[in-house]
């Protein structure tokens, strides 16, 4: 594992019930540390749609953009969550392309919604899980279930209550950014 980083894996993909705002949890791999990342909800519908094993009837715009890849004969090679500024989580997106390494600077959501397709792994520094990372404590059961009322709150399927998926939702180009959970 790269020197910085922290192995993490999608957890779950869930809708706020009140605000209906889309949450991407990530835990890391090791310990039961979470990084919850509040993301759009065409991504939050990409990412989940992919762990849930549900082929979309056209291609995705992150099927189209890994088929693309895929011809280039680029290969993701992993993705990091590399910096959290102004409340805006931003990532990298690690290619390797005729034997050079390449880093791209990406969106954490789609970042994370290719790393689900090509099983890359993702990566979160240890900067950003000190700033906004998020640990359950057994010692102290208020806090704890503080948390557990939190992902409680949090639907898990964002595809729920509409019948075709998210159509009349604003699309990628949106503007929706990641934010930081607090």
């Amino acid at each position: 594992m790269p020197v910085g980083l922290t192995e993490m894996v999608v957890e779950s993909v869930r809708v706020h019930m009140l605000s209906s705002q889309h949450v991407v949890i990530l835990k890391e791999t090791e310990r039961d540390r979470y990084l919850p990342i509040w993301i759009g909800p065409w991504e939050a519908n990409a990412i989940a749609m992919k762990l849930q094993g549900v082929t979309p009837e056209r291609p995705l715009t992150h099927d189209l953009f890994l088929r693309t890849l895929d011809e280039l004969g680029a290969i993701v090679q992993r993705i990091v969550i590399s910096e959290l500024a102004e409340e805006t989580y931003r990532a990298r997106l690690i290619l390797e392309l005729d034997g050079k390494v390449r880093e791209i600077d990406a969106r954490a959501s789609d970042s994370i919604a290719l790393a689900v397709r090509t099983s890359a792994p993702i990566y979160a520094t240890d900067a950003v899980l000190d700033r906004a990372g998020v640990v359950p404590e057994p010692d102290e059961e208020e806090k704890l279930s503080v948390f557990r009322e939190f992902v409680n709150s949090l639907h898990g399927d964002p595809t729920a209550g509409s019948e075709g998926g998210m159509a009349d939702e604003p699309g990628p180009s949106s503007g929706r950014e990641e934010r930081r959970l607090d």
